[in-house]
């Protein structure tokens, strides 16, 4: 099977060296994506896994090098290549320690370019096991295990951050999968409770008839098979933090005393009249609206709201794709530390393809972080001794996702914006696009816009007088 088209995105603030390059590229069989600025580039790499980026190191607002060191850190297999007419050796020892591959100065010519493209995709592919640069990943990215860096996450840190001080009742929402239960043992380990236990129950995974027993405990003889006294899970987690997970699926019953225990801190056992006093705090997590059940009458009102303190709502990870590369990262990070599921111990880490995370990134991800693991943890035993994950090892569903063209969602600033400057700037954008999908045809890429050639031409070359 012959190798992808390479992707590329070209940073350059001169539009005809730019323009210019950008065909010579696209000649040679890349498939090119332009940026005339740092910030621009930035926005790039959130929502695509390029191959490779060359970017002029000085440009008006971020650098290059500060590009090629956000490009390196998201997509540890990105070959970046720097170009400027500054070319003194500082420069070029400064873009290396960021992770440049290679440095090129102006005026070059385009086979000195290509030469040191080719040096570097070379030194990928024998070297794609070793290729990663930023193995590590910082903890600015994390909160107490969770991993993000997308602004969902952002705002979920600082939230994490100010509840897990309280001792406060809290409410995780969020899809199965999203991580309810890292969380909440997030915020336990990181909170004045976190010497005593952290002790979770699924409440939908045991029975209703035992489940009132499983939270509260009981004594001998209180029911068939209870043949001694048990502490239940309110009991267990006396100084520290329960965890009740799809609390949604309760009886009405269990519900009442669930609400007396956050109310009274007191509970008895089933089958017995001592009362015991309880210092807990309850953390409870559902998939479920329970707003609408509330409504519907399927889940009590009074016990909602002292359940619902402190609402926290867990992103979904199509809200958050930015974060897919961090978290690739540190499941094969900790799978290799396993043994990549063997019982020989800790292996070498393997990389994933940019091709792999193009199709990773598409992915619409309906069962979230767990079914993102999940995929990871496959096709590190598919692709079997390679050190590189390929797209082939992935799921099915998941080789067949289409890759992002374009997003159509638009962002209305709280100060609004410059309506014909954005529309020219979509204008632009799907013009490039229709290059970039034609290799640099010109009268394909005007079909597929329904214009005439010339028209196209003639928009070009506006946007490079721009």
């Amino acid at each position: 099977m012959p190798d992808p088209p390479k992707h590329v995105l070209l940073v350059e603030d001169e539009a005809p060296l730019r323009q210019a390059v950008a065909e010579q590229l696209a000649d040679r069989g890349y498939q090119v994506v332009q940026a005339e600025s740092g910030e621009i580039a930035l926005a790039r790499l959130t929502d695509f896994a390029f191959d490779i980026i060359i970017t002029d190191l000085r440009l008006p607002g971020i650098d290059g090098s500060a590009v090629v060191e956000a490009a390196v850190e998201r997509y540890p297999e990105i070959i970046a290549i720097v170009v400027t007419g500054f070319g003194t050796v500082k420069d070029a020892v400064e873009a290396i320690k960021r992770g440049a591959w290679d440095f090129v100065s102006k005026p070059f010519q385009i086979d000195e370019l290509l030469h040191a493209l080719n040096a570097a995709l070379e030194q990928r592919r024998l070297k794609s096991e070793n290729a990663y640069l930023r193995a590590q990943l910082e903890e600015r990215y994390r909160f107490s295990g969770i991993i993000g860096k997308s602004k969902p996450m952002e705002k979920l840190f600082q939230l994490l951050e100010t509840v897990a001080a309280t001792n406060s009742t809290i409410l995780i929402t969020g899809e199965t999968g999203t991580g309810k239960e890292v969380v909440a043992r997030a915020i336990h380990q990181s909170g004045p409770r976190r010497q005593s236990r952290f002790v979770a129950l699924n409440c939908s995974a045991i029975p209703e008839t035992l489940l009132e027993a499983e939270l509260f405990g009981h004594v001998r003889g209180a029911f068939t098979g209870a043949v001694g006294t048990r502490q239940g899970r309110m009991e267990q987690a006396h100084k520290g933090t329960l965890f009740l997970d799809e609390v949604g699926t309760m009886s009405a019953g269990l519900q009442m005393k669930l609400l007396r225990v956050l109310q009274e801190r007191e509970f008895e056992r089933v089958g017995d009249s001592h009362t015991i006093k309880v210092d807990v705090r309850v953390i409870a997590a559902t998939n479920s609206d329970l707003g609408r059940m509330v409504a519907e009458g399927g889940f009590r009102e009074d016990l909602f709201y002292r359940l619902n303190v402190i609402p926290v709502e867990l992103p979904a990870l199509r809200e958050r794709k930015e974060d897919i590369p961090l978290l690739v990262q540190h499941f094969l990070e900790r799978l290799a530390k396993d043994g990549g599921g063997s019982k020989k111990g800790p292996v070498e880490r393997k990389s994933v393809s940019q091709d792999t995370m193009r199709r990773l990134m598409a992915y619409s991800w309906p069962g979230n972080v767990r079914q993102l693991e999940n995929a990871i943890e496959r096709a590190v035993a598919f692709s079997a001794s390679r050190m590189q994950i390929d797209v082939d090892d992935l799921p099915a569903d998941i080789q067949e996702a289409e890759e992002i063209v374009l997003s159509p969602a638009v962002a209305l600033p709280e100060e609004g914006l410059d309506l014909d400057e954005y529309i020219a700037n979509v204008e632009r954008e799907l013009i490039q696009r229709s290059l970039e999908r034609t290799g640099g045809n010109k009268g394909q890429a005007a079909k597929l816009l329904n214009l005439k050639r010339t028209t196209l031409v003639e928009k070009l070359k506006r946007f490079d007088r721009s």
